[in-house]
């Protein structure tokens, strides 16, 4: 992939293979991470619910159910789709998402990415990371899919 500036053609940070060096692990441990984060974030919201259950005399409770994946959405959709195209677990892992059209990630593709991610983990587990080790640029089937890719965000 190249950028155009005033008729040259420059290398961009995706043709750097710098930028794909141990990716897989930092997008491991940045899971972890993020999970921590949205675990501490449904504390609030389920406090909210609780109160809004007793409130309702238990019709509120069914709240529950969306809860955990609403606050996740929520999370990436304002994290991964921000500026900085990345949550708060990829970037203390100093890794970002990038769309190979070279395009900013909205929260919409950081949503459907993250929907993707879950569904593939679901139905098939072994296969997500399995795909990185024969992908080009070590990208998972999500990742194939959506036109992403994830790089490391101290190369320039």
């Amino acid at each position: 992939m190249t950028q155009t500036i005033d008729g040259e053609i420059l290398a961009t940070r995706l043709d750097d293979m710098r930028a794909y060096e141990g990716v897989r692990t930092r997008r491991m441990l940045a899971f972890v991470v993020d999970y921590i984060i949205v675990g501490l974030l449904l504390i609030p919201f389920a406090i909210l619910v609780l109160l809004l259950g007793i409130l309702t005399f238990g019709f509120g409770w069914m709240l529950f159910t969306p809860l955990v994946p609403a606050v996740a959405l929520a999370y990436v959709w304002n994290t991964m789709g921000g500026p900085k195209q990345a949550t708060i677990g990829m970037r203390m892992m100093g890794i970002r998402l990038d769309r190979l059209d070279g395009r900013p990630v909205d929260g919409l593709l950081a949503v459907v990415h993250s929907v993707l991610f879950w569904a593939a983990n679901a139905l098939l587990t072994p296969l997500v990371l399995l795909v990185t080790l024969f992908s080009d640029r070590k990208r998972t089937l999500h990742d194939l899919l959506l036109g992403t890719v994830v790089t490391r965000s101290d190369i320039v």
